[in-house]
């Protein structure tokens, strides 16, 4: 219709293992992060931003607005296409958000990592994305992007098409095909989710930052080096939208998908699909994030596992250099990213809710309770209580208020208040199981 507005473009930033404060305007003043701090200045910086505990189910939580129970991840997923022994993919009767936007005249891309199932007939290209060029799985060698765990596999695709350009460094190869889908998509509204597969494990830094952080121990060195990495490939995404006069009229989001890691790994055998040799490290050095007075990281649910970085900036119409300290979650973007460009929420329950109360004023957060579980383990947060739990026994149960939050176990102490988070979590459970889930 002649001279009505155009749909603002949407760009999600989603950065992968990156921890609770790991950014300047976190506090994290050892770290160089101007792109993500500029960000922070012309947006909304959020100080309890929930994901998950570690990749899948974060991924799916930000792309259906669900929790991952209800879309079949609450474990693995495939990685590998050629692999069928693991069957794990996103349910095929999910709405996704590239769905919503491409059926609103959207161009939708995903540039980076995918992680939500290999099985062909389950990849982005059949989930609402018009182009992906990326990964299936977990993560690569950066150089000759190959998984690494066990006996490896390549995992580099174009589409359906798999494509191979070894030595090319994989988060440049990822942000020049975000940049050329913003160059190419000017004239007509987008959605690029860029899915960075960084600053996660192999740390393979671009060498500009090893000077900046010489001083710096290790293992804080070798991650803060991929800190600025990442942050760079961010920065060189935000001035091409200011370049091409698009980014007052672009939604940008930024989060992480689950706290920093502390993994290590080593190549095991001496004849590894990917040609590295037996003993090469590839891990996280036992991890480099800052969490500051919270305990945790990747793959637990204390506060340093599930709290992560989280801002919106759209400077046409939020508010900028603001902080909201309500809680929200990854499930949020959902609803909130299609409230703000005009496009009706798809017929489902959706676990998240829009944000756009939050981010105009000092509305009250919609999670009075917040609830996840991965594979056998569950964590249910009550007000300033979390309780932890395995199976259908709860373990621990940690205060997030004082200066030392969940370093005491006072499951013993409060026995009635650990009933209560006991009977939601089992209620929250059964509610979220999925039902005739199709594989």
């Amino acid at each position: 219709m002649l001279g009505e507005p155009r749909k603002p473009n949407v760009v999600l930033i989603y950065t992968d293992d990156q921890g609770t404060l790991d950014a300047g305007c976190y506090g994290a003043h050892d770290l160089h992060t101007p792109a993500i701090d500029r960000l922070a200045e012309t947006g909304v910086r959020f100080t309890q931003a929930y994901a998950h505990t570690v990749c899948c189910p974060s991924r799916a939580m930000l792309l259906t607005g669900r929790h991952p129970q209800r879309s079949g991840v609450t474990t693995w997923v495939q990685g590998n296409p050629w692999d069928d022994s693991v069957k794990v993919n996103l349910d095929r009767a999910e709405v996704t958000l590239a769905d919503a936007l491409k059926s609103a005249g959207y161009r939708t891309a995903l540039c980076g990592k995918w992680h939500l199932g290999a099985d062909a007939d389950h990849g982005p290209t059949e989930r609402g994305f018009d182009e992906f060029t990326g990964i299936l799985g977990g993560f690569v060698d950066n150089y000759v992007h190959f998984f690494l765990h066990g006996d490896g596999y390549h995992d580099l695709y174009e589409g359906k098409e798999e494509i191979f350009a070894r030595g090319t460094y994989f988060p440049d190869l990822t942000t020049d095909r975000a940049l050329r889908f913003i160059d190419r998509n000017r004239d007509r509204p987008f959605f690029l989710y860029l899915a960075f597969n960084i600053p996660h494990y192999p740390e393979q830094p671009d060498s500009r930052f090893d000077a900046l952080y010489r001083d710096l121990p290790e293992p804080r060195r070798s991650y803060a080096r991929m800190i600025s990495t990442t942050d760079d490939r961010i920065g060189r995404v935000l001035d091409m939208l200011e370049e091409t006069g698009l980014r007052d009229d672009t939604v940008v989001i930024m989060m992480s998908d689950n706290g920093h890691s502390t993994e290590d790994y080593r190549i095991v055998g001496d004849d590894h699909a990917s040609g590295l040799p037996a003993g090469a490290d590839y891990g996280a050095h036992g991890g480099g994030g800052f969490t500051g007075k919270w305990r945790g990281a990747k793959g637990s649910f204390f506060e340093g596992g599930l709290r992560v970085p989280a801002i919106v900036s759209y400077p046409r119409i939020l508010p900028q250099g603001t902080v909201r300290d309500q809680a929200i979650t990854a499930c949020d973007w959902y609803p909130t990213i299609l409230e703000l460009c005009g496009v009706p929420c798809p017929d489902v329950q959706l676990d998240g809710s829009s944000l756009v109360p939050v981010i105009d004023s000092d509305a009250p957060s919609h999670h009075e309770v917040m609830h996840w579980q991965w594979q056998n383990d569950w964590a249910v947060r009550g007000g300033d209580w979390k309780l932890i739990g395995k199976d259908d026994r709860a373990e621990f149960l940690g205060s997030l208020v004082g200066s030392a939050p969940e370093q005491e176990n006072l499951l013993a102490a409060q026995p009635a208040l650990v009933e209560r988070l006991t009977n939601l979590h089992a209620e929250w459970a059964e509610r979220v199981r999925p039902r005739d889930h199709s594989p």
